[in-house]
């Protein structure tokens, strides 16, 4: 079976009825690309492998109620997203998360991303992001820190693009004040 030359929706047909090389195949097209988005969410490559390999076992478990072929693709990405915002909020609540080590991150003069701890001002501005609400932190930590736009952070907290915009203005504007109160 010359399986890398077969196009995706004869591969899904063959997904639906079980077929393990087909899934197989299916697995090695997408997996780099859903570990990555995985990854950028989670930050735990453990993690992001696990989220990734039971995406996958959703996506073949569920394939029947797919109804357009050609959408695989980003449906199997709204899945690895759904598990990965879902552990993200998981974590948040236990608070097992150490927003200093993760999330914000400098690049030097060759491009390279390194955490920066020694900042006085980061750690006071990452220690009043921990005290927003769960999704003013997540919103501002996708935008500011990781660089998402806006349109990646509506497929991220599968919201409207209007309600991204409100949410980042808001968020914003409450890190500012909680950081004025602080100086004072």
């Amino acid at each position: 079976m010359t399986s890398t030359n077969q196009n995706i929706e004869q591969l899904l047909l063959l997904c639906q009825s079980g077929n393990q090389r087909a899934q197989l195949e299916i697995y090695n097209r997408y997996h780099k690309a859903m570990y990555n988005t995985a990854i950028r969410i989670v930050k735990d490559s453990f993690k992001a492998e696990d989220i990734m390999q039971e995406s996958f076992l959703t996506a073949f478990t569920k394939i029947n109620t797919l109804d357009d072929t050609q959408l695989f693709g980003a449906w199997l990405k709204r899945i690895v997203i759904n598990n990965s915002i879902g552990y993200y909020h998981k974590t948040i609540k236990q608070n097992e998360v150490p927003l200093e080590s993760v999330i914000y991150k400098v690049e030097d003069d060759d491009g390279i991303v390194e955490p920066d701890q020694n900042n006085e001002k980061v750690k006071q501005i990452l220690n009043v992001m921990k005290t927003l609400k769960p999704n003013y932190n997540l919103s501002l930590t996708l935008h500011l820190i990781e660089g998402y736009d806006y349109e990646e952070i509506c497929e991220i907290m599968n919201i409207s693009y209007a309600n991204c915009r409100t949410l980042i203005s808001r968020a914003k504007e409450s890190l500012r004040k909680k950081l004025v109160l602080k100086a004072s």
